[in-house]
């Protein structure tokens, strides 16, 4: 093919931004858990319960990637972020438990659909750039976290929580320009044909250990990245910290964490996947830690630090992904889209339901213990698979 080897600018900019549009709307969550905590009077074990409701459809992640490739990917990129839009702004509304739980739900089938094409349009229009490119696609998302505390923090104090569907318009003016930037993208056919269950029963079995070395690695991993993501203004709430001290310091570890994400893959490319990987798997946990024991102001350049590590990882891991030679390159992204969400979950209840027992502060030293495990995982797949 002639673009084959070309890295596509425009095109991985389009889709990096419709990345953006709906991690935006899905980072709300997290900054005003606290007032749904007060609003609802729940524990911390039932706010873990929202983000499984999340990530339940991830369940489905593998079959989507089956059924992807028969469908014109570019309308699920235009369509999830409105879907998501929709779900996120009303959960302000929301008067009762389970209706923001179905919410969650419907916003999470929303970001599956979403979230398992994209890295494969990504890499055919990455050329032999992948890690740039994964780069790029996961800037959009961290620079999604960043803003979006931001953006609820600030409607909630204009408009009150109930007043949060108000936003509703700004995203589905971004979906609009998302269908006239991608509707003449020519880039699903190339994910189309004829896919054999056998062939992919094949290929999962094939890729079966290193799935499993994957999984390790980002459930221990996991149990940082949720404390920190899903449960910082909870954190700092329990500390004594305001609503938009928790804002703040959730965009600021997201801000870190766009840097990491952008500059890890480019890097990757240069020096090697697993390498890159090496370096931040064993430097996050001491991070994790540094910054349980920062007070005051140093709280910050050490929450800086500890998100371009702690996030930076994903994009490696989702090039390494897509550095399998494979027809079936949608499934495959699926697997880790399921792993990914999995691990969340399993991760988000952890972290909630140990939290009512001990405290979120006790709860973050034992995240970082467990963080620690993630390292035998990285050796093994570093001599397993030494060419990556």
């Amino acid at each position: 093919m002639k673009n084959q080897k070309k890295f596509q600018l425009k095109n991985v900019i389009s889709i990096s931004f419709a990345h953006f549009v709906h991690d935006t709307y899905s980072a709300f969550l997290a900054p005003i858990i606290p007032l749904l905590k007060a609003k609802l009077g729940i524990n911390n074990t039932l706010v873990s319960f929202m983000f499984v409701a999340q990530q339940i459809p991830s369940l489905l992640n593998p079959f989507i990637g089956i059924i992807a490739d028969n469908l014109k990917i570019r309308y699920l990129v235009i369509l999830a972020p409105a879907i998501t839009t929709i779900c996120m702004s009303f959960l302000g509304v929301a008067p009762h438990y389970i209706i923001i739980l179905v919410l969650l739900f419907v916003m999470g089938l929303s970001s599956a659909m979403f979230h398992v094409p994209t890295p494969v349009l990504i890499k055919k229009i990455s050329g032999d750039r992948i890690g740039k490119g994964m780069s790029f696609y996961m800037l959009g998302g961290e620079a999604a976290r960043t803003v979006g505390p931001l953006i609820i923090v600030a409607a909630v104090n204009v408009w009150g929580l109930e007043g949060t569907y108000k936003l509703i318009p700004f995203g589905l003016f971004a979906s609009l320009i998302l269908y006239f930037r991608l509707k003449n993208i020519n880039i699903s056919e190339d994910l189309k044909g004829k896919k054999s269950l056998d062939g992919i029963k094949t290929t999962f079995k094939e890729h079966l250990p290193f799935f499993i070395l994957i999984a390790g690695i980002m459930f221990f991993r996991g149990f940082m990245k949720t404390s920190i993501s899903s449960f910082l203004p909870t954190y700092l709430d329990e500390k004594g910290g305001s609503l938009l001290l928790g804002g703040i310091s959730l965009s600021v570890f997201e801000f870190a964490g766009a840097a990491g994400a952008y500059l890890s893959g480019t890097f990757s490319d240069k020096i090697g996947r697993l390498r890159m990987l090496t370096i931040i798997i064993l430097v996050s946990p001491f991070l994790m830690l540094l910054f349980i024991y920062s007070e005051g102001t140093m709280m910050f350049p050490v929450l800086l630090v500890l998100g371009f590590f702690l996030i930076s990882s994903t994009p490696v891991l989702l090039a390494l992904v897509m550095d399998i030679d494979s027809e079936h390159q949608t499934f495959l992204s699926g697997v880790f889209m399921f792993i990914s969400f999995v691990s969340s979950s399993a991760t988000a209840l952890f972290v909630g339901v140990l939290s009512d027992y001990i405290g979120l502060v006790a709860t973050y030293k034992v995240a970082s213990m467990l963080a620690f495990l993630a390292i035998p995982f990285v050796l093994i797949l570093r001599n397993k698979y030494k060419k990556l």
